[in-house]
């Protein structure tokens, strides 16, 4: 070998040994298992079901399998809220103050029950809102009474776009704000599409109940209710802008509110399965957005999911939102609003037995009517003196009814007595008596609230269990309170009949006050435990009040009277009463009708 030849392969020798040693040696790639463990976050968009094909053609294909979904808890003093990555929806929420009838933890928005699915419109076709997964800095945490929290959601789109979910969490209360905005350009003339589906899982004890009373309420300029039905599918849609609706459990709502722009086009349905021991009902609504409201930011909404307890949906700000709480019919609505539920909330303050508030209540209210009782009183007693007298004129004219009808408004005109009076306090009391009848099957205060044997006020006490179902609303049970209402109103049906004269006529008012508790008793049998305690309470104080306005009535002054009278009008030194003038321009328009027939009857005697 020459030198030349020999320094060459030494100086090749000496730059392999330096590249070897200069030059790293290359990382020996992962396998796939590691890098899906490793590399998981949650800031991966997966493709939507409308736009997988371009999304996996620009994006790394093993971007779904890089994702897994993330939940983010936050805890309030009320409830306990559960997010997902995957949607950037409500998966969970939990009312932490409330259990279900057999006490379990109570869920209005419940996993695997409940499915929000939001269609965004892009130029390039709709996206499915609820299958990408969204990212977000908020971290699970407990919020104080006076704490609040923002939680924002944001997902790339196309085109450097992206669209934006946020919700404030308070750390008390049931309302949780949301908005949705976008940069996303075009389609400002569409509309986004919400469907929400509830299952709406069994929060009370009487299921068939449940099914008549849950429904779908929906304001536009009035409340408006889906049509409920036990055992059939309601629907039904609207074309007029709808400012907000809930899902309305037996209690509680799960419901959004518009601030600013309406919903469109909306939908309802209610799906029953009368043989699911689980759900009472599927609850779907779909409702429009405007897409320009989203572009602009003012996509500004809230939910509320909690109780249907009047003083809480009564400062919801949205308009009429206390309507909820059904208050009956229109006419008794008022009464309920300004008399009866300030009346019991003031009694809480006091009372934290419900079953001794609702006799406080009773308390207070037949002494409100004590008046009235008591002049109920004297004109049965007036009545009852009369009694001989009625009777004598029914045996002169036994087929003569209208002849006994004249004769008895003539002495009713003699004595200074009207046979109405005695009803007056009768129909002071119907209103309030019916009032009660539609709130107390609403009052969320009453809910699980026990009272000797009742262990929920708010539901039917089940004393006994029957083997066999009664039709006609009766159920399988016996309801101790409904036999008790029963037992005194019949007691109270027979302490009248013993004051009260019997009136003519084709239908007998004594035996017809010993049925009609009877048949009550068959439809209250079903009712709120609370509602058959107050009528049981409220027949015992009234013949309480009457047994003890008897110790102070002298019927010999009564009598008295009522000859004075006789007396006075005789002479006509009494002045009338509208009832009295009335009575004498009913007899003599009477008077002259008889006449008028007997002169008839004359005339066609001769021809």
């Amino acid at each position: 070998m020459d030198k030349n030849f020999i320094i060459g392969l030494v100086l090749i020798m000496l730059m392999l040994i330096g590249y070897q040693i200069l030059v790293p040696k290359p990382v020996e790639p992962a396998p796939v298992e590691q890098v899906k463990t490793v590399t998981s976050k949650p800031s991966v968009q997966s493709p939507t079901a409308s736009d997988s094909t371009s999304s996996l053609s620009n994006t790394d294909s093993n971007a779904v399998a890089k994702v897994a979904p993330k939940d983010l808890v936050i805890e309030t003093n009320d409830t306990r809220v559960v997010f997902s990555n995957k949607g950037g929806i409500l998966k969970e929420v939990m009312l932490k103050k409330y259990k279900t009838y057999d006490q379990k933890p109570l869920y209005l928005i419940a996993e695997n029950h409940n499915n929000f699915r939001i269609n965004f419109p892009t130029p390039t076709g709709d996206v499915h809102l609820t299958d990408m997964f969204f990212t977000t800095d908020a971290q699970d945490q407990k919020l104080d009474e006076k704490d609040s929290v923002i939680v924002t959601y944001r997902a790339p789109l196309k085109n450097n776009q992206f669209v934006e979910q946020t919700y404030v969490v308070r750390g008390s209360g049931y309302v949780i704000d949301y908005g949705i905005k976008s940069n996303a350009t075009g389609s400002s003339d569409k509309l986004v599409q919400l469907d929400w589906n509830n299952d709406l899982l069994q929060l009370e004890n009487d299921m068939h109940k449940n099914r008549e009373v849950v429904t779908i309420n929906y304001y536009t300029d009035e409340l408006q209710s889906l049509a409920t039905s036990p055992t059939a599918t309601e629907e039904e849609k609207t074309a007029e802008p709808v400012k907000w609706f809930t899902i309305k459990h037996k209690y509680f709502l799960a419901g959004l509110i518009s601030e600013k722009h309406p919903f469109s086009n909306m939908s309802m349905r209610a799906d029953v399965n009368p043989a699911d021991s689980t759900v009472v009902k599927t609850m779907h609504v779909t409702a429009g957005i405007p897409m320009s409201a989203i572009q602009k930011g003012e996509a500004n909404y809230q939910f509320f999911l909690g109780p249907n307890d009047y003083h809480l949906v009564d400062k919801v700000k949205a308009e009429n939102f206390d309507q909820n709480v059904y208050l009956g019919y229109a006419f008794l609505k008022p009464i309920n609003k300004f008399f009866l539920v300030p009346l019991f909330n003031f009694l809480e303050k006091f009372v934290s037995n419900y079953g001794l508030l609702i006799i406080l209540l009773v308390l207070f209210v037949k002494t409100i009517l004590t008046p009235l009782t008591y002049k109920s009183y004297i004109s049965m007693a007036k009545m009852k003196l009369l009694a001989p007298e009625l009777e004598q004129i029914r045996s002169q004219n036994p087929d003569d009814m209208a002849k006994q009808q004249q004769d008895q408004m003539k002495l009713y005109q003699e004595v200074g007595v009207s046979p109405l009076s005695g009803c007056i306090p009768v129909l002071a009391t119907m209103p309030i008596l019916f009032s009660l009848f539609f709130l107390f099957p609403n009052l969320i205060e009453l809910r699980q609230q026990s009272f000797l044997w009742a262990s929920d006020l708010s539901t039917y006490d089940s004393f006994i269990k029957l083997p066999f179902t009664v039709p006609f609303g009766v159920g399988n049970h016996i309801s101790l309170f409904t036999v008790l209402m029963t037992a005194s109103s019949i007691g109270y049906a027979y302490y009248n009949n013993q004051i009260t004269p019997t009136q003519p006529g084709p239908v007998n008012m004594k035996v017809l006050g010993y049925i009609m508790p009877l048949m009550f008793m068959f439809v209250l049998n079903s009712f709120p435990a609370g509602l058959t305690f107050y009528y049981f309470v409220s027949n015992v104080v009234t013949i309480a009040q009457q047994l003890l306005i008897k110790r102070f009535v002298n019927e010999d002054k009564i009598r008295n009277i009522l000859e004075e009278n006789r007396k006075k009008n005789a002479n006509g030194e009494k002045k009338q009463t509208k009832f009295q003038k009335y009575l004498e321009k009913s007899l003599q328009a009477a008077e002259e009708a008889k006449k008028k027939q007997a002169e008839l009857e004359k005339r066609s005697k001769k021809k």
